[in-house]
């Protein structure tokens, strides 16, 4: 048995007892991790900076080390994170239907855990704490595949989650974490079908474009973010640019943020001299169609590949269109699926846009920004899902659950 199968037989061995954890129990568990994670933010900082100070010598951009940062206050909202999990109802046990047939059998679906959820995931050590909490709750043991870049960061947490496991006394293994981080583990991962239920892989195209071509496992893919803000004709500007500068700017490499934009052309010149002001101020570079050029000085043309690209970057592409038809149709044909907005003061433009739009989630005014678990009141998520089989958009807790039947009979006999 080489190294991965050891660990998917442990996870496996630890669902017997997990998946049976009463509610007291779990909720015991996630509130004394959160306590740990407090305890030990100041080691969880240091650790964490091992893994940005090697990524800065590595040139990483900024942007992509700003995922891998923890702060105090990021460890107090994985800690809040946690709590907020534990006061969400249980879904595990929830019966979802009873029906009595004809000749008296009662038949239900009841909700019942996964069982092994592998996680793949790329920097943004938040993550570990995030898939522990909505496995635990759910009655899941999770395995933690982390990347390289937060190796550090990610066994520090383990460690935390690991003591506070042992204090609520819920076996150490309900987080398993894969401390050997040769791309040769991933591999064997996505072969681990014997063992992991599922796996979800979070991070880029490339990571992401690899589970699901190679693995045995089913996998939920949460995809990249090429999220889109349309600018109606109706909009309000101020809105607009204030949304904007939001989506792009508050955080860059979150697969939540604005990566393109879409403006109709009876706005355009209104809303450019504006939005280009403020998107200059936090140097974002502007690659726009012949159109936007033409219009505003300082925006760079751009090619085919800017329409589909996620930057995670200070970039962002902008098409000019002549009406929410072009719109929606420019945004379906080079979306992932993710997060797409309108800004509008035209309530069946918003309609419209919403209706027609084939993404996980769809706004009327807002920012993207506000697709996470903890903005949807999950506690926390396991990924965005883009995908449309068993869960879309942030997954909470329902979405780490199955179902089966469960049927009563007093002696029926099929004849």
């Amino acid at each position: 048995m080489n190294y991965m199968e050891q660990l998917g037989y442990r996870a496996r061995e630890a669902s017997r007892s997990v998946q049976f954890l009463n509610q007291n129990e779990k909720n015991k568990g996630l509130k004394l991790v959160a306590e740990e994670l407090r305890k030990s933010c100041s080691y969880l900082i240091d650790e964490n900076q091992k893994d940005t100070t090697r990524e800065r010598k590595k040139g990483t951009k900024e942007s992509l080390i700003d995922r891998l940062l923890l702060t105090e206050e990021r460890v107090e909202n994985m800690a809040a994170g946690l709590e907020q999990i534990a006061g969400l109802e249980d879904p595990v046990g929830e019966v979802l239907t009873m029906k009595t047939r004809p000749n008296g059998l009662e038949i239900g679906q009841k909700r019942v855990p996964l069982g092994v959820v592998g996680v793949i995931y790329e920097s943004r050590p938040n993550v570990t704490v995030d898939v522990f909490g909505l496995c635990l709750k759910t009655g899941n043991v999770a395995i933690l595949r982390g990347g390289s870049d937060a190796i550090y960061s990610n066994q520090a947490i383990v460690n935390v989650i690991k003591a506070g496991l042992r204090e609520a006394g819920i076996t150490e293994d309900a987080a398993i974490f894969v401390e050997n981080t040769d791309r040769a583990t991933a591999a064997e991962m996505m072969r681990l079908n014997k063992y992991i239920d599922v796996l979800i892989p979070r991070g880029g195209a490339g990571l992401i474009a690899s589970v699901v071509e190679n693995s045995t496992v089913p996998v939920i893919e949460t995809g990249t973010g090429n999220c889109h803000i349309y600018v109606d004709a109706s909009a309000d500007i101020e809105m607009a640019v204030d949304i904007i500068e939001n989506a792009k700017t508050q955080r860059m490499g979150v697969c939540n943020a604005c990566e393109s934009l879409v403006i109709h052309r009876n706005v355009a010149e209104s809303i450019l001299p504006l939005l280009c002001h403020r998107l200059k101020a936090k140097n974002v570079e502007i690659r726009g169609d012949e159109t936007a050029v033409s219009l505003k000085d300082g925006i760079i043309a751009a090619d085919g590949e800017d329409w589909g690209t996620e930057y995670l970057d200070a970039v962002i592409s902008l098409k000019i269109v002549a009406s929410i038809e072009e719109a929606i149709d420019h945004i379906n044909r080079y979306n992932t699926g993710h997060s797409e907005a309108i800004i509008t003061n035209d309530y069946s433009n918003a309609l419209k846009f919403q209706n027609e739009i084939d993404a996980a989630a769809v706004y009327v005014n807002a920012s993207t920004r506000f697709t996470d678990g903890f903005e949807f009141g999950f506690g926390a998520e396991i990924g965005i899902s883009t995908q449309k089989l068993h869960a879309r958009g942030p997954m909470g807790l329902n979405a780490l659950t199955t179902t089966k039947y469960i049927i009563f009979g007093n002696g029926q006999i099929r004849e």
